[in-house]
């Protein structure tokens, strides 16, 4: 089931006898009791091992991080959770010994340790000497908070999300709720993206119905490529700046991925025609997938078969999130809060069984982000007559130019539909009389070349004079954040430095 496990594990049973001995370590050696935190700062492959064990079978709180965030934001993190336990890879020991240590933290380590260290243990150890059997701990799994989790940050600062068992649970169910992905027991799913963040959504519904997760602990495509093929992986989750890359791999060398049939993409806006161009090298295998940290959940799935180009209602819908998910409500509201009609572009707010508890330590962020038990997005979007789910920009995004609206997410579109253009970041640049005027930094295909003139020509031709970028400048790589979102934040903060307003 796990081809993560550093020893294969037979059974389902003997999977089930060492998490048992884990929650049991973390209860009686380590201390952990209910209202006690510890964090997980883990690969993919030690993630998946601990999960569900230190979720359900114990009455602690989990808290996972991204083990590529800095040093500094791991600190800050612990600053404010104040964990009792900080699981962590053995590479990482010497240098953060002292920090972790200075905050009062025992450490496990996941390997054996070559000498005792004050405060260290490592987890073969303590699953030696641990209990197997089922214990009976009781979780309330509406109140009890069984995970923390840190958002992306690529605005700001991140905030901690506070999950409930149900809310996890909840997870599970809306990705069961879309047969179109094609989940079952057979299911072979490639977990890439961190399992702190989206690929958890992909983790849980295949632990559950009995397929496998196979985790890579960083990206590289070439890897990734040759574990589809060896372990004949029928499912993966990519972010659209990877499968732009991976399109570029596939036509320079192509591999025949026989046993894949779905590949699930998220977390930034995909440009339809690259989304057409990949259809048309790997065939109907593109799901699309829209959630939050907020709502941890595939609020919406834009399905397989929904990925057509044999018309223009059919095209259109190709750049949508697609439907709804049974069970979740998305409207759309206005900035008095009121909710808008179809097809009017609001603020896009959620109610879900996936929806956080709220924010950890952070009373105000919570009451200003959760109004009548719904989640206000952030998203700028619009609900179609067919029930799609349009999302049109962030509204932290959103260029006003000249008293008009500019959604950065349009014209990222209309400047990837060039042959030459791999990835675009749009931002406003700040203007004594406009406001702002757009600008787009741009990453060519290798080997490809177009003149700024000539860019700007092709984006008037797609969306208007008023809306194309005033000005282009060439780049050779974008910021991007650990799990692959172009950082429109670090793109911006060039350019407002030493502006009068700051960057939002």
């Amino acid at each position: 089931m796990f081809k993560c496990l550093p020893a294969p594990l037979a059974t389902p049973r003997e999977y089930h006898r060492l998490t048992n001995r884990i929650a049991n370590a973390l209860r009686t050696t380590l201390g952990v009791g209910e209202g006690d935190k510890f964090l997980l700062i883990l690969e993919n492959d030690n993630l998946s091992l601990l999960s569900l064990p230190c979720f359900l079978k114990q009455p602690g709180t989990a808290a996972m991080t991204n083990l590529r965030d800095s040093q500094n934001e791991h600190a800050w993190q612990i600053d404010l959770i104040k964990p009792k336990i900080v699981f962590i890879e053995n590479r990482l020991l010497d240098g953060y010994y002292d920090m972790l240590r200075g905050r009062g933290c025992q450490i496990v380590v996941m390997d054996p340790l070559p000498a005792p260290r004050e405060g260290v243990w490592d987890l073969p150890t303590l699953t030696a000497t641990a209990s197997d059997t089922d214990n009976d701990v009781e979780l309330d799994i509406h109140r009890h908070v069984a995970l923390l989790r840190f958002t992306g940050g690529t605005t700001g600062r991140g905030k901690c999300a506070a999950y409930s068992v149900d809310n996890l649970i909840a997870a599970r169910d809306a990705a069961l709720a879309h047969p179109g992905l094609e989940l079952d027991h057979h299911t072979r799913f490639l977990v890439v993206t961190p399992l702190s963040h989206a690929g958890l959504l992909a983790f849980l519904p295949t632990f559950f119905l009995g397929g496998t997760n196979v985790t890579l602990n960083q990206l590289d495509l070439e890897q990734w490529a040759d574990t589809v093929e060896a372990e004949r992986v029928t499912h993966s989750l990519l972010v659209p700046t990877v499968l732009y890359r991976l399109l570029e791999l596939q036509r320079l060398r192509p591999r025949h991925f026989l046993s894949l049939r779905t590949i699930l993409y998220g977390a930034a806006p995909m440009s339809p025609t690259k989304l057409a161009e990949l259809l048309q090298c790997f065939g109907p295998i593109f799901a699309q997938g829209y959630g939050a940290t907020e709502a941890a959940m595939f609020v919406s799935i834009l399905d397989k078969g929904d990925h057509r180009t044999d018309d223009d209602a059919a095209l259109k819908r190709m750049s949508s999130a697609g439907r709804v998910t049974p069970g979740a409500e998305v409207f759309i509201c206005g900035e008095d809060g009121r909710e808008l009609p179809t097809g009017e572009i609001g603020e896009i707010r959620i109610r879900c069984r996936a929806l956080i508890q709220g924010y950890f330590g952070n009373a105000e962020g919570t009451a200003a982000e959760f109004v009548d038990g719904a989640w206000k997005s952030g998203d700028l979007g619009y609900l179609d007559e067919g029930g799609y789910l349009f999302i049109v920009d962030r509204l932290k995004d959103m260029i006003i130019t000249g008293g008009f609206n500019v959604y950065a997410v349009e014209v990222e579109a209309a400047l990837m539909s060039h042959p030459a253009v791999a990835m675009v970041a749009v931002v406003g640049l700040p203007h004594p009389e406009w406001g702002e005027a757009v600008h787009a930094e741009v990453v060519l295909r290798s080997g490809a070349s177009v003149t700024a003139a000539e860019l700007l020509a092709h984006a008037k031709e797609r969306i208007g004079t008023y809306k194309a970028p005033k000005t282009v400048t060439f780049v050779d790589a974008l910021p991007t954040s650990v799990v692959g979102k172009v950082i429109r934040r670090k793109v911006k903060e060039k350019y407002w430095k030493n502006a009068d307003r700051g960057v939002s």
